[in-house]
């Protein structure tokens, strides 16, 4: 899994390092200052991509002395920085973009920059579905908010691509920038959904309801061995779910019998969802359950 991971991150850092090359030659060539925007835009990119490609290496470290818990919350680290490095992107784009507005821009060569923005398109779609289906299969958050970075792009730069076949038909250059100023606003809105959902997890937040009810559904269906369960507590770390419970028990269930229900229910939440590390601590029943009164009254 982690050499899957680490693979789809590697592809993201020479897939953008290869489009930043690409849209920065365009910008200057045609003057374009959404084609220079873009190129920013790509540049904070490949910093995700690092910093994803180096939090996935962290968080799938086993457990040590130090991190007993392991190390999945370095993806939830990995999603907060990429959401803010969108952000200071789009600030930069806005800045570039009310300038050009104030001072004009001319453009030159437009059909570099509309062949250059085509074939970026191209490579982002390819790329951000294969790091999807990995961040799906592997379930990493690292790897989910690259993908969904790299989904933005492929939103801004038809943008961008639309505007400068527009500024080609009609020869109005302003729509250049004003088009740049419309992707920044399509990048704030990506920036800050993937820093609520990465912060989320810093936070220890549950799990979703969906997740949760999967959990009191599998439980349940001991509800013949068991006599109730409370303190039902889940988070998730980096692509690990952690989930404690206290089961309360009938009190003359034995220890041997209590740990093999403890075990059997650990292995089928591991079942329903992928890594998941399930802590049960037993309590005796407090003589009010219906074993207990039922035995009373046969007494």
């Amino acid at each position: 899994m982690t050499s899957t991971k680490s693979k789809a991150a590697a592809i993201s850092i020479t897939s953008n390092t290869l489009l930043i090359s690409m849209k920065l030659v365009a910008g200057l060539i045609t003057g374009s200052v959404s084609l220079i925007a873009e190129a920013i835009h790509s540049t904070m990119d490949l910093a995700a991509a690092v910093i994803a490609f180096i939090c996935v290496r962290i968080s799938d470290k086993p457990v040590d002395k130090n991190h007993p818990y392991g190390h999945g919350k370095a993806e939830n680290i990995s999603g907060v920085i990429e959401g803010v490095l969108i952000l200071i992107a789009a600030g930069i784009i806005v800045n570039e973009s009310i300038h050009k507005i104030i001072e004009g821009t001319e453009l030159k060569i437009v059909e570099v920059g509309i062949v250059i923005m085509a074939i970026s398109i191209v490579v982002n779609v390819v790329v951000s579905r294969h790091l999807l289906k990995v961040a799906k299969a592997t379930d990493s958050l690292a790897l989910e908010a690259d993908a969904a970075h790299l989904t933005t792009d492929v939103l801004t730069m038809s943008g961008v691509l639309i505007g400068l076949v527009a500024v080609k038909l009609t020869g109005i250059e302003i729509i250049d920038p004003i088009v740049a100023i419309m992707v920044a606003l399509l990048i704030v809105k990506a920036g800050i959904q993937i820093i609520a959902k990465s912060f989320g997890g810093l936070m220890d937040t549950s799990l979703p309801e969906s997740e949760k009810a999967a959990i009191e559904k599998c439980i349940l269906e001991h509800s013949n061995q068991l006599v109730g369960f409370h303190e039902l507590r889940t988070r998730k770390s980096g692509s690990q779910r952690q989930i404690d419970l206290h089961l309360v028990l009938h009190k003359t269930v034995s220890v041997e019998d209590a740990h093999k229900l403890c075990d059997h229910l650990e292995a089928d939440i591991g079942n329903i969802l992928p890594n998941a590390i399930t802590n049960i601590h037993v309590e005796p029943c407090d003589s009010s359950c219906k074993q207990c009164i039922g035995k009373k009254d046969n007494q």
